[in-house]
């Protein structure tokens, strides 16, 4: 009996409590990883979020407007009299006020509290009739005086400190000619217009005198660094022809040309490089007719002019190469106008901004090669009469008729950003044409900004084109052969040898490609050129060739075999073009195909250029192509295949009315990951290109990209400067490309996927 009882099944209730058991825990451990789930995926969009904040976060300040502040109204320090020249220190603790009469007067910079006077050399009894000043950076600035001279100075200040550590500024102004003024016209008569540059190759002084002669005078001061005597060699010259009605005169920075203003707009533009023999090289209309020129002002560089008119109007204008040596004054780009007639126009020491006043009291910022404005406001119900920068371009500072000055500290760190200069044609300072320029660093401070992302964007997509052209063919047919064709024997080995090559490091494919691939192509381009062109070509020639062969001879190649026959043929396909090459480029190429298309087809020839880089990136992207793409296309059930085929299709009717539908929206999926990976590589393109920022696409030349770009610039840009946020805006331009393609690409693998579900 109790045998009996042990063999007795366990009671009803106890099998449901275990299997209740079972299920409930079952179902707790997939709601927990359903939550763990949803947690990744929202940590993978905060994540994402992050990135796109953080990134935005340190490009916004490029375009954000300056910041104004600490805005004062005084007035003028001094004894009274017409102002001829403004200054500032950099810590924007002094500012210096020169008057016509020789006074200088140093005071506080936001409160006007006067610190100490000074008084130009200017000889006694005679008269100054004209003032002019040089380039700012030199503080200099000279005097035209009623008996045919001119005194040139330098005004600045000198800084000390006292016992206490406190910071003291003292005057200080020299004569760079000499304090003996400077005799323009040896006939005495009145010097009413006037122009001065000086640096460290002398001082060049021009003059129109009261009976209509346009004078120049050139002094060059040599010193003895053992004896210290001077020796002094001055060139003058009459300029002819000259203008009669001459309103104003200026010399470019480096003293080899001169401007003269006649008239309502017509400029004169000479060659001084010899003081001695002037030379007219153009007359111009600045404006249209019936428009008056009423400001004049050179950029920082003495390269381009700043027209300003009495309707507002703003214009640059620059010297343009036309033939050999031969320049024309071009106007280049106008910027938006002021509210009324220009009275006053003002450069920046070492950038390529400005400001302009207008009669209304208005006060405008500009930034040249941005063709951007970047303040525009009304300081005074008076004429501005002069303006200033700091040396550090941080503040205005700005005089009316009525004699107040008004000053004011000016955040504006990023004037050289604007949608035009990062993505539009920019005309830059001594190019023939607008273009698109990626050059961040230069050897002088006269560097004029290039920012254009333009080309670095061109290069990103001209490096995924070319690996892409590379890429598909190879891994889509690849995997749909594997997957379809293949016998599982084979694809056992094929697949994972594929897969394992995506683990491969890039920076040994670069390293590759720019020391051996670069050259061998070079070397070897017609050769090369044969074998990618008759590539497909060879695998339809094999394959028409195994077909016209016996079926008892193809039937003794197992099934899924087949591929093997191509590796032996495409050996010697490849060994055959090669040793071909060299008599074709002997042929036809007079023995140097890359010398035959940069001097002959002008065709420009790298050795880094994008067919390298094409083929080293399509050995680097095909691997994740082919790997998603198998899978797709192997995942596609096998129910669906065998009724088709016993609906009596063939296996090509198969595969591409059944299969590919079906697998299509992983097939789109490997190809736009394998595309974000060629968007995304640094190290190949950094390796095995010119890193040329060039907009060309030729397969003979090559790029720079953002990803490289960044790699290569970051380590080298200060925190904080326009360059350092421009690279994260490289940065941001990927992310939003790469997000923008995957949105799209998800769409439509979405689309694919409703489309071809119910096949």
């Amino acid at each position: 009996m109790s045998s009996t009882q042990a063999s007795e099944p366990a009671p009803r209730s106890l099998v449901v409590t275990s299997v209740d058991r079972a299920m409930g825990r079952r179902l707790w451990i997939d709601r927990w990883f359903k939550h763990l789930m949803t947690a990744g995926g929202l940590g993978v969009i905060v994540a994402i979020s992050a990135i796109f904040f953080y990134l935005a976060s340190v490009v916004v300040p490029l375009f954000t407007p300056p910041d104004i502040d600490r805005a004062t109204t005084y007035a003028a320090p001094g004894q009274g009299g017409q102002v001829v020249a403004l200054q500032a220190d950099e810590r924007l603790e002094e500012i210096i006020r020169v008057q016509a009469d020789g006074n200088v007067t140093y005071a506080d910079f936001f409160r006007g509290d006067v610190h100490a006077n000074q008084r130009i050399a200017l000889p006694p009894h005679v008269q100054v009739n004209s003032i002019a000043l040089g380039d700012r950076a030199s503080r200099t600035l000279a005097y035209g005086l009623s008996d045919g001279r001119a005194v040139v100075a330098q005004v600045g200040f000198k800084t000390r400190f006292d016992a206490d550590a406190r910071r003291i500024i003292e005057p200080d102004i020299e004569y760079p000619a000499g304090q003996e003024p400077i005799v323009l016209d040896s006939q005495g008569h009145p010097i009413i217009q006037l122009a001065v540059q000086s640096g460290a190759d002398g001082t060049t002084v021009v003059g129109a005198s009261q009976d209509g002669r346009l004078l120049v005078s050139g002094i060059a001061i040599e010193r003895n660094p053992i004896t210290g005597a001077e020796t002094v060699d001055t060139r003058s010259a009459e300029v002819l022809p000259a203008p009669t009605d001459i309103r104003e005169i200026m010399i470019e920075f480096k003293q080899r040309e001169m401007y003269v203003l006649a008239g309502a707009r017509e400029l004169w533009r000479y060659d001084i490089s010899d003081k001695s023999a002037p030379v007219l090289l153009e007359k111009i209309a600045l404006v249209p007719q019936g428009e008056r020129v009423t400001a004049l002002t050179l950029l920082s560089g003495g390269f381009s002019l700043i027209v300003g008119s009495d309707r507002g109007r703003l214009e640059q204008w620059f010297p343009v190469r036309e033939e050999g040596t031969r320049f024309r004054l071009t106007r280049i780009r106008e910027f938006e106008p002021m509210p009324s007639a220009i009275t006053v126009l003002e450069p920046e020491y070492h950038r390529k901004g400005f400001m302009a006043g207008d009669d209304k009291g208005n006060l405008g910022s500009y930034f040249a090669t941005s063709k951007r404005l970047l303040f525009q406001r009304a300081v005074s119900d008076q004429p501005l009469v002069r303006l200033a920068y700091p040396p550090r371009g941080n503040a205005y500072i700005a005089e009316d008729a009525a004699g107040r000055l008004h000053v004011a500290h000016v955040e504006n760190d990023y004037p050289e950003v604007s949608f035009y200069a990062t993505w539009q044609k920019v005309w830059y300072e001594s190019y023939e044409e607008p273009t698109y320029v990626w050059q961040s660093s230069a050897a002088n401070a006269d560097f004029e900004p290039k920012f254009s992302l333009a080309p670095l964007t061109f290069g990103t997509i001209k490096a995924a084109f070319y690996a892409m052209i590379v890429a598909v063919p190879l891994a889509l047919l690849g995997a749909i052969y594997t997957a379809y064709f293949m016998s599982p024997r084979v694809r056992g080995f094929v697949k994972p040898t594929i897969e394992v090559m995506e683990a491969l490091p890039t920076v040994i494919l670069g390293f590759l490609a720019g020391l051996w691939l670069a050259p061998f192509v070079e070397n070897n381009l017609a050769g090369v050129l044969l074998t990618v062109l008759t590539f497909p070509l060879t695998f339809f020639v094999a394959a028409w060739l195994f077909y016209l062969l016996p079926q008892n001879v193809r039937l003794l190649v197992p099934p899924g075999w087949e591929a093997a026959l191509l590796i032996p043929v495409l050996i010697v396909q490849i060994w055959l073009c090669l040793a071909v090459g060299h008599p074709v480029e002997a042929a036809f190429f007079g023995g140097d195909m890359p010398n035959w298309l940069s001097n002959v087809a002008g065709i420009k020839f790298e050795q880094r250029n994008s067919l390298v880089v094409g083929i080293a990136m399509g050995f680097a992207v095909t691997p994740a192509i082919f790997s998603i793409a198998e899978d797709a296309v192997f995942s596609v059930p096998k129910h669906l295949t065998t009724g088709s085929l016993a609906l009596g299709a063939t296996p090509w009717q198969t595969l591409t009315r059944v299969v590919l539908l079906t697998a299509s929206p992983g097939i789109f999926s490997a190809i736009m990951i394998g595309l974000g990976r060629a968007v995304g590589e640094t190290m190949i393109v950094l390796m095995a290109t010119g890193n040329t920022a060039v907009m060309d696409f030729s397969i003979f030349t090559g790029f720079r990209t953002l990803s490289a770009n960044i790699g290569v610039e970051m380590p080298e840009a200060g925190v904080g400067e326009t360059h350092y946020r421009l690279l994260f805006l490289s940065a941001l331009v990927l992310f939003g490309f790469t997000f923008v393609v995957n949105t799209l690409a998800e769409l439509v693998r979405q689309r694919l996927r409703q489309r071809y579900q119910t096949i």
